[in-house]
């Protein structure tokens, strides 16, 4: 039946190559690379081009803010029409180029205003690919090995995010910021063209087109209750940029400001390889044992690290082990949040599911960037870490509820 969900067990037919590690999975992850090599070379150096165009420090909050927002709302849409035409590919190729292209355009701003049209115009192509790509990475593979597949996506991201900003520090000393932003669209086309060359896509028959809001009220029940259960942990998964801050000022004392400041990144480096590294086995795991049970592990693994926050000594190795925690459940997060979403819609709306999954992201990463940054400078650090400890156990809670083919 084309409206039953698909349950962790069931093979329906895929397209593209069988087995998970197939041309289509190795081009995702390819692609998800070189664009992330890309646009956070740009991200990088970003806010020290803006100050050399005298933009005031708003400027970035501004850029940063109305880009998001945009890419939270063409992922909505973009994920409706996903599941309207018979070929996605085309569109995902197309929005992989624009994001090049846009962050390349930066090398020719003289003014903050125009790097915010262009940042805009980047990250709606950004917004608009994401659910295309995911549908058609859940439908790549066969089901009972979905996790092993996001999860080498995710790693790939990762991997770029890690090196984006390593290439943007080797490449500052040698060259003009504006050349940098140039040289970006070199990955940034390199990844719609790993796209297009490996990831292959089989016509879909269309079943009866559903308008906007009916093809949201058409999610089945399970995967609403799901919904929820995200934008509940993201409105307390807070940007991980604040464990440098806490971990800077609790070791300061002792070790001095600079010592625990450079501390405190490398603890933050440390983080960000274990993230990468953990991808793939997350994803393992998740086929093998079950992705809610390992799903809500990983939320109930932050709500220890939120509430390990707020108890630790001023002891490097203690911060140690929570940065470590950190990277471990956003991996299991990050690839097992979209693997179980497609065990949970019928094929034939699996864009629109996933359009829907990136807009309760936005929203609970929206709601956490605020409470938690006003709980931490009006009332303590600790009152944002308890806010969103307590944050992920209800998530956690939520999510152990969601029913499988329901």
């Amino acid at each position: 039946m084309a409206n039953k969900p698909v349950s962790e067990g069931n093979s329906p037919p895929i397209e593209g190559d069988t087995g998970w590690l197939n041309p289509a999975v190795i081009g995702m992850g390819l692609t998800s690379f070189f664009s992330d090599l890309g646009h956070e070379t740009a991200s990088s150096i970003l806010p020290l081009f803006l100050a050399s165009l005298g933009a005031p420090a708003a400027a970035l909050g501004v850029i940063e803010g109305v880009s998001d927002a945009l890419s939270s709302f063409a992922k909505l849409g973009a994920g409706w029409l996903g599941d309207r035409v018979s070929r996605r590919k085309p569109i995902v190729v197309g929005g992989y180029m624009l994001t090049g292209l846009a962050t390349g355009l930066f090398g020719l701003a003289t003014s903050w205003p125009q790097i915010l049209v262009s940042r805009a115009v980047g990250w709606f192509g950004r917004g608009v690919r994401g659910p295309l790509r995911d549908a058609m990475l859940a439908d790549a593979v066969d089901p009972r090995e979905r996790g092993r597949a996001f999860g080498l996506e995710r790693a790939g991201d990762t991997l770029g995010a890690v090196l984006g900003p390593a290439t943007a520090l080797l490449l500052v000393s040698a060259m003009t910021y504006r050349k940098i932003f140039l040289l970006t669209v070199i990955p940034g086309l390199i990844a719609a063209l790993c796209f297009a060359v490996l990831v292959r896509e089989h016509g879909r028959r269309l079943t009866r087109p559903r308008k906007f809001w009916e093809a949201l009220g058409a999610l089945p029940r399970g995967f609403r209750v799901y919904l929820i259960a995200v934008a509940v942990f993201g409105a307390g998964d807070f940007a991980h940029t604040l464990l440098i801050l806490r971990a800077s000022q609790a070791l300061a004392p002792s070790l001095g400001t600079v010592q625990a400041g450079a501390l405190a990144i490398g603890l933050y480096t440390i983080h960000n390889v274990i993230y990468a590294a953990a991808t793939v086995p997350a994803g393992a795991l998740g086929d093998r044992y079950g992705k809610r049970r390992l799903l809500a592990g990983g939320y109930l693994l932050a709500a220890v690290m939120s509430g390990g926050f707020i108890l630790a000594t001023p002891s490097w190795w203690h911060f140690a082990l929570l940065f470590a925690a950190g990277g471990l459940y956003i991996a299991v997060e990050d690839t097992l949040e979209r693997a179980l979403a497609a065990d949970l819609l019928p094929r034939d709306m699996l864009s629109t599911g996933y359009g829907a999954l990136a807009a309760a992201n936005g929203l609970g990463d929206f709601v956490s960037s605020v409470l938690v940054g006003v709980l931490w400078t009006v009332v303590s650090p600790a009152a944002g870490f308890a806010y969103a400890a307590i944050l992920s156990l209800v998530g956690a809670a939520l999510v152990s509820r969601v029913r499988l083919g329901g």
